[in-house]
């Protein structure tokens, strides 16, 4: 894939954060090196995902129950609730911005993390930590900026490859619930997407029966790679 060879790294057995009473293993591609956007398209395909500067692939001996999902935008089609949230922020600006005001998004990140995970491992992110977000070493990153006039309300991180856009990560304003900017973000990212003429929306990781991913699988339809093949998953 590479000019030189690139070096896998797996991490020692650790408490899985997502099924209680398992340990979880993750396979590392080598962080010092660069991947070319269809080097990383390839490994999102087979179930690899990006945090921060690292990408990544749950690999655990005993355990599937880690599912890479992924929308095939040409056949979505927003549910009624989905609808809903499209009118409800119909006076939001969306756009993509080469250089954001990283201040700016730093302090809605924090906001976002004390309101919604605290404790959850990503409260001390810094300043360096979101520019790694935000680098384009692995592939072209595109943050799409949620704005109520002057306000800014979510930030989506949006990884781009050849023929997909990946949900990296995504904050917004814990004070306006009713927005569901989280839903919207999604929505936009497929429209991004097919706007662009790309295949698929990857959505990162979902588990059978987890409260806080049961929401990917509301974007019909939506695939999930079993077995090393993508197929169609219910309504979680």
């Amino acid at each position: 894939m590479q000019n030189r060879p690139i070096h896998w790294y797996i991490t020692a057995p650790q408490d899985c954060p997502y099924v209680e009473g398992r340990e979880m293993q993750t396979v590392l591609v080598d962080p010092t090196v660069s991947l070319e956007d269809p080097h990383y398209g390839q490994l999102l395909a087979q179930g690899f995902r990006r945090s921060g500067t690292f990408v990544y692939r749950h690999q655990c001996a005993s355990c599937h129950a880690c599912i890479p999902v992924r929308i095939p935008v040409d056949a979505f089609r927003p549910d009624r609730s989905q609808r809903r949230c499209l009118r409800r922020n119909a006076d939001l600006a969306v756009q993509i911005v080469k250089d954001p005001d990283l201040d700016e998004h730093m302090h809605l990140l924090q906001r976002y993390l004390d309101a919604r995970h605290p404790g959850g491992g990503m409260e001390d992110t810094t300043h360096a930590d979101y520019v790694g977000m935000l680098s384009d070493r692995n592939c072209g990153v595109l943050p799409l900026e949620f704005r109520r006039g002057p306000r800014l309300l979510a930030v989506a991180v949006t990884d781009r490859t050849p023929r997909a856009l990946s949900a990296m990560y995504t904050f917004f304003d814990p004070d306006v619930p009713e927005r569901s900017l989280g839903t919207l973000a999604i929505l936009h990212q497929i429209q991004e997407a097919r706007r662009q003429e790309l295949a698929h929306l990857y959505l990162g990781y979902w588990i059978r029966g987890s409260g806080k991913m049961g929401y990917k699988t509301r974007f019909q339809p939506v695939e999930g790679r079993i077995s090393g093949t993508w197929r169609r998953l219910p309504r979680n």
